[in-house]
């Protein structure tokens, strides 16, 4: 039940190649939604165990930390150029989306935390497990908006150089060392 959860792209998706990088992200939230939806019915087998607590911890950890980054990558990079496309719908949309997130994400973590504390009451699962396929219902449709026609439309306006750049901040902001 428990998953090892890397920050950061493993080999073939790294800053030098920003979109790349952030459809691996996309890769990394599935998993997490996925362990969520596999802790769901550990809960209901099983109970707030060793294991639960773990894979509740490991999608805090990445919803906490990876995610608002990647968030911030879009929105700093991706939506200003899609607006600059014309494209401001689908900006807007995306937008959006982020913040509609943050409120659905607080209140999973309010009951991944509990999780993670050994303090799952058996009578909140199944509320929780709707609220968690909430949760991946929405980032299943907004990875789908991203994958189909922002990243595309956003990485055909963008040469090497631009690509470049926007790896190095990325890389940058999260206080690793910057592109050559």
């Amino acid at each position: 039940m428990t998953a090892t959860v890397s920050l950061f792209p493993g080999p073939g998706a790294g800053f030098e190649e920003p979109f790349e990088m952030l459809e691996a992200c996309h890769q990394r939230v599935h998993r997490m939604l996925g362990l969520m939806q596999r802790l769901a019915a550990h809960l209901g087998e099983k109970g707030a165990d060793a294991s639960a607590q773990q894979a509740a911890r490991d999608v805090m950890r990445y919803f906490d930390l990876a995610a608002p980054a990647h968030h911030e990558d879009e929105e700093r990079h991706v939506l200003p150029l899609l607006r600059r496309l014309g494209q401001s719908a689908l900006a807007d949309r995306l937008h959006a989306d982020h913040g509609a997130m943050t409120p659905v994400w607080t209140a999973v973590r309010t009951d991944l935390q509990r999780v993670a504390d050994g303090a799952w009451p058996a009578a909140d699962t199944a509320a929780a497990a709707a609220r968690w396929q909430a949760m991946a219902a929405l980032y299943a449709a907004h990875i789908e908006a991203e994958e189909s026609a922002a990243y595309p439309a956003a990485q055909a306006a963008t040469d090497a150089a631009a690509r470049h750049a926007m790896g190095d901040e990325m890389s940058r902001r999260r206080g690793l060392p910057g592109l050559a």
